[in-house]
């Protein structure tokens, strides 16, 4: 048997009162048997001696690896050694873990967001009321061109969807598009938003989370119907209005908190070298029947 030891973890963001990932990432530290802690490093973006602080404590091993989040997961690069092809690909980081004394900056939100849109896939989404099954054709809008939706757009054009980002920040679009040029993913106007039809619409602004509820990235007149889906990251409160306003028109519509849990889980196993069972997970944030 190896030395007894605890690992320290972490998330750093801003602000942070509405994080899960506390409780997501205990429940993978019990289930995997480990000792450890989990903590939360909400520190403002102006407070650049905060974050150096908190890379300082990576590099000198008082911590293990952090979660990274709004506004950070672009403005981090710089502090870390390496980035896995992955992070490198996306240009946004939201996990770094220290191997061999260096931090290596990763991104797990790609691949845990396209696992749990699969998984919702398999399940058949219907809309509400039933009706037909929704189609499964591969057109998406993203809304959002930050390190989240950078995220979103690699994952679907990885898995071969036709994409289309619409930003508040034509720059910031056209910057993403310019990234993604070999999936062909093409940027509009946030004002007005195409009507497409498109299969899939992902919310990837903080509009409409914690404590800013009442936001909604769809204007009320946005032509929203079957048999298009929406995919909202934003998972507290886990009804947003965009989730509401699209059970409002009959289309199937899904928070971030099944993403929330894949990213986590890879993540820990990162840097545990343990794969958290995911019932522990879900059954962590109350929804374990979501999962059978």
């Amino acid at each position: 048997m190896g030395a007894f030891r605890r690992f320290s973890l972490g998330l750093i963001g801003f602000p942070l009162g509405h994080s899960l990932s506390p409780r997501i990432h205990e429940a993978a530290l019990q289930a995997c048997g480990l000792a450890g802690t989990y903590e939360l490093f909400p520190i403002p973006p102006e407070d650049q001696e905060g974050v150096q602080a908190l890379f300082e404590r990576l590099r000198q091993g008082s911590l293990d690896g952090v979660n990274v989040t709004i506004p950070y997961k672009q403005t981090v690069i710089p502090f870390v050694d390496v980035l896995t092809p992955t992070a490198q690909a996306i240009g946004a980081v939201n996990t770094i873990y220290v191997e061999a004394g260096q931090l290596i900056g990763e991104n797990t939100d790609a691949p845990g967001f396209l696992a749990d849109l699969q998984r919702w896939l398999a399940l058949g989404p219907r809309p509400a009321g039933g009706g037909a099954a929704v189609g499964r054709s591969k057109t998406a809008l993203v809304l959002g061109a930050g390190g989240s939706a950078r995220a979103v757009v690699y994952a679907l054009g990885q898995d071969g969807w036709q994409v289309t980002v619409a930003a508040r920040r034509p720059e910031q679009g056209r910057a993403l598009a310019e990234s993604f040029a070999a999936y062909g993913v093409r940027t509009v106007e946030f004002e007005p938003l195409p009507e497409g039809p498109f299969d899939l619409i992902v919310n990837t602004t903080p509009l409409g989370m914690t404590p800013k509820v009442q936001e909604c990235p769809l204007p009320e007149a946005y032509p929203l119907r079957p048999p298009t889906m929406v995919y909202d990251l934003v998972y507290n409160p886990r009804q947003t209005q965009l989730v509401n306003l699209a059970a409002a028109r009959g289309v199937p519509a899904m928070g971030g908190l099944g993403m929330l849990i894949e990213q986590a889980a890879l993540a820990f196993e990162r840097w545990t070298g343990c794969r958290p069972p995911r019932r522990a997970l879900w059954e962590a944030v109350g929804l374990l029947e979501e999962f059978c």
